[in-house]
C-alpha cells in the first residue's frame, strides 16, 4: 500500500512539473550588461523574455539629414529624460522611410553611455508592458520602450492596454520609462468617411467630433510629444543620398557623378524616401568599392 501511495505521489509530482512548465512564468530580469538594446519576445508557450540585441546599428544623429526640426525635438526630449528631467512619451508619424525609427536608434547610440537603454516591443505584446515596467522600475538606467510601425485595427487588445498605460497608471508612475512609437497613421486607427457623419454642429457653428472620432484620436492625444515627418523633395533626397555615400566612404567626386543614378534609382522605386537613398548608397558603394 505504501509503495502504491509513493508511486502516486511521484506521478502527481511529475504531472505538476509538466503543468508548471507550460504555465506563463513571471518575467525575469536579464543580464543587463549584455547589451543596451533589448527585444521582448513571447513564445508560443506564453513565456515572455527580454532578449539582448547583439548587433546594434552604428547610426548617429549626425548621419540623419533633412530632418533637423524633428531631430531637435526628439534629441531635446531624450536628453531631458536621460538627465532626470520631465520628458514626454513620443509619437513619430508621417511618410515611410523618412527616418522615424532611425532617429530613435541614433538617440540610443548618442546617450547609451549616459544610461539610456531601449526595449523593443511588438504591438501584439503591449498587453505585457506592465510586467516589463515592473522589471526595470528599480534600475538606475532610463528605458525607452520602442513600438515600431504602430497601428491598430478595431478591437485589438493592445490598443486599450497602451491607452491605459499612457493614461499614467503604470508608465507615468515610473520615472525611468518612456514610450516612443512610430506610425504611418497619426491617430493609430483606421478612419472611414462615414465617421465624419458623427460630427455635430452647435448653433454658433462650433464643431464637436462624435464618439467614434473621439475614441480614435484619444490614444494619440495621450502622447505628450507629436513629431511629424514629411516626404522629401528631389534636392533633399539627393542630399540624403550624398550623406550615405559619404558614410560608405565614397569620394566627393564619385558622389557628384552618382546623382543621375540616384535619381533613376528613386524613379524606379517610386519613392524619394531616406530609406531609398540609403539603399541606393549601399548598392552604389558595393559596385564601386574604394
Amino acid at each position: 500500500m505504501n509503495e502504491k501511495f509513493e508511486q502516486l505521489i511521484e506521478r502527481a509530482g511529475q504531472l505538476l512539473a509538466r503543468i508548471e512548465a507550460i504555465l506563463p512564468q513571471p518575467l525575469s530580469a536579464p543580464d543587463w550588461s549584455q547589451s543596451t538594446a533589448w527585444r521582448y519576445r513571447k513564445r508560443s508557450s506564453g513565456h515572455g523574455n527580454l532578449e539582448p540585441v547583439r548587433h546594434i546599428g552604428a547610426i548617429r544623429l549626425g548621419d540623419l539629414k533633412e530632418i533637423e526640426v524633428q531631430k531637435e525635438k526628439i534629441q531635446r526630449n531624450t536628453l531631458q529624460f536621460v538627465q532626470g528631467q520631465p520628458a514626454n512619451n513620443v509619437l513619430l508619424t508621417g511618410a515611410r522611410g523618412t527616418g522615424k525609427s532611425s532617429l530613435i536608434k541614433a538617440c540610443l547610440n548618442e546617450y547609451a553611455a549616459n544610461g539610456l537603454r531601449l526595449i523593443e516591443v511588438d504591438k501584439a505584446d503591449l498587453v505585457d508592458l506592465p510586467d516589463i515596467v515592473d522589471v526595470v522600475a528599480a534600475l538606475p538606467e532610463k528605458f525607452i520602450v520602442f513600438c515600431d510601425d504602430l497601428s491598430f485595427e478595431e478591437g485589438e487588445p493592445g490598443y486599450k492596454a497602451l491607452k491605459s498605460i499612457l493614461d499614467g497608471s503604470v508608465a507615468a508612475a515610473t520615472p525611468n520609462v518612456l514610450i516612443y512609437a512610430t506610425s504611418n497613421r497619426r491617430h493609430l486607427l483606421p478612419e472611414y468617411m462615414k465617421e465624419n457623419l458623427s460630427y455635430t454642429h452647435t448653433a454658433d457653428g462650433e464643431v464637436h467630433p462624435g464618439e467614434v472620432i473621439e475614441e480614435k484620436i484619444s490614444l494619440s492625444e495621450r502622447f505628450g510629444l507629436w513629431v511629424s515627418f514629411y516626404p522629401f523633395n528631389q534636392d533633399e533626397y539627393l542630399a540624403i543620398a550624398a550623406q550615405w555615400l559619404s558614410w560608405f566612404e565614397v569620394s566627393a567626386e564619385a558622389i557628384a557623378a552618382a546623382r543621375p543614378e540616384a535619381l533613376v534609382w528613386a524613379l524606379e522605386r517610386g519613392s524619394r524616401s531616406g530609406r531609398v537613398a540609403y539603399q541606393f548608397a549601399r548598392d552604389y558603394a558595393g559596385r564601386h568599392p574604394a
